[in-house]
């Protein structure tokens, strides 16, 4: 019996062409939490990698401010001289030549995003301790949010109402947009991204791209206006999601929305054709997006294999869908059973996880770790990414084992607020001396026992 690492190590080892996925063999393996772990398909190097180019690009931005930005747009973006506070005339122009269909799409896409997001709001609730004595919990908006979009390879228009939307609801008032300046269009922001902020209202709007802009977003940046905000949130590539992590704790962020993922399980019910194609829309992100499907069917594998080959190679994308495919984080993975599907899907965690099973909405309460969960074969990922109403702003790396996707909640923080009156106090007195004395905080309980000194000494002094 081999081990999940050797499998891999096997597998990786095969031949095959450049635009077919590999297949990891995990049947007849006896797998550990540790080994499961293990056994996950992901591009590990190039998140390390990552981080580091991100922790100097975040420094570069917080210390040489508009200097580092037109520096980094010259040398990722190709873009020289460019307007980094959009003018107000560009937002106009974009939102009336945008396209009618595309408006009509983003405007209903508006309104599902909008209901979705407001069952996420919770309603404020007082719980009455004892007479006199009451905590109530509130949800406040920040102040501040600060999102980006990306733009580079895909101009991701629907992020913007993703994004923006779910702020909106939870009532934050000030928002800030930023967005990769474009060599295509004279180095503005994507106009179909502009047409979607003036859309919802959005007017400051930043042509910035990468790391640098959840810096700049972080740290502010006087000499153009902007203000640093309370939240940064927003998908992006793994430099987007590392440089989250170098400004966390600066700032709150969302998950990290990296390079997307998608994980298909499937059984000898599903459809194969549906099953590559779903594999190859997620391809098409980036070369750094992970593919993978998990089924305990070996006819299924190799039919989804053979036409994820013919898909790969028509799709416009073809050469990138290639790379991504043929990349260490996507893979076929072939199981005993479904219990084994399962621990591999929750030790994954997949951003975006796809059932295609003959029983799949009972068996979606199983699959616990995902950032969204797509039931059945008729709710592609696609769906999700522009009209399904959730959001498409979702953990990546693993991080669906403890983090949630983009929501209202993620611009909201519960706060609790105590009020008791003296008599209330007087019931909990004894309790709070007790306790401040037992763990050697003494001025703790005679914080307490002067309010009742006060209010002795009154009643003596009007006797």
């Amino acid at each position: 019996m081999t081990t999940a690492g050797s499998a891999i190590s096997t597998t990786s080892q095969t031949s095959r062409r450049a635009d077919t996925v590999r297949t990891i063999d995990l049947r007849g393996e006896s797998l550990t939490p540790v080994g499961m772990l293990a056994s996950v398909p992901r591009a590990a190097q190039a998140r390390a990698e990552a981080l580091a180019a991100a922790e100097t690009i975040v420094d570069d931005v917080r210390t040489g401010g508009e200097v580092a930005l037109r520096d980094q747009a010259e040398r990722f973006d190709r873009v020289t001289g460019h307007a980094i506070r959009v003018p107000a005339e560009h937002l106009a122009q974009a939102a009336a030549s945008v396209d009618p269909e595309v408006r009509a799409a983003l405007e209903s896409a508006i309104d599902r995003v909008r209901r979705g997001s407001a069952a996420q709001v919770p309603a404020p609730q007082t719980t009455e301790i004892g007479p006199g004595a009451r905590i109530s919990q509130r949800w406040q908006p920040v102040t501040r949010a600060g999102v980006y979009i990306p733009g580079g390879k895909a101009p991701l228009a629907s992020s913007v109402v993703m994004n923006v939307v779910p702020a909106q609801v939870a009532g934050v008032t000030s928002i800030a947009l930023a967005s990769p300046p474009q060599a295509a269009h004279d180095g503005r922001v994507h106009p179909t991204i502009l047409a979607a902020a003036a859309l919802l209202g959005i007017d400051e709007v930043y042509a910035i791209g990468g790391a640098g802009a959840i810096g700049a977003l972080a740290y502010g940046v006087p000499g153009i206006g902007l203000d640093p905000v309370d939240v940064v949130s927003g998908p992006g590539n793994n430099y987007v999601a590392s440089a989250k992590r170098v400004v966390a704790g600066v700032v709150g962020t969302d998950s990290e929305a990296g390079a997307t993922e998608i994980l298909i399980v499937a059984d000898e019910s599903a459809d194969p054709d549906l099953v590559a194609a779903d594999l190859v829309s997620q391809a098409e992100h980036d070369e750094q997006a992970s593919a993978v499907l998990v089924t305990d069917s070996a006819e299924l594998a190799e039919r989804v294999a053979e036409r994820v080959a013919e898909r790969a190679a028509q799709t416009r994308h073809a050469e990138r869908v290639a790379a991504a495919l043929s990349g260490p984080q996507s893979a076929i993975v072939l199981v005993d059973d479904r219990a084994m599907a399962e621990a591999f899907s929750n030790a994954y965690a997949p951003e975006h996880l796809e059932l295609h099973l003959v029983d799949a909405s009972a068996a979606a309460e199983r699959f616990t770790s995902a950032g969204a969960v797509f039931v059945g074969d008729q709710t592609p990922v696609s769906l999700g990414d522009y009209m399904a109403g959730s959001n498409h702003v979702l953990p990546t790396g693993g991080q669906a084992r403890y983090a949630a996707g983009l929501g209202a909640y993620t611009f909201l923080r519960p706060q609790q607020v105590i009020e008791y009156d003296h008599a209330a106090l007087a019931r909990a007195r004894a309790g709070v001396v007790a306790l401040s004395d037992a763990e050697v905080l003494p001025a703790h309980g005679e914080a307490v026992e002067a309010r009742f000194a006060a209010r002795s000494g009154s009643a003596a002094a009007a006797g």
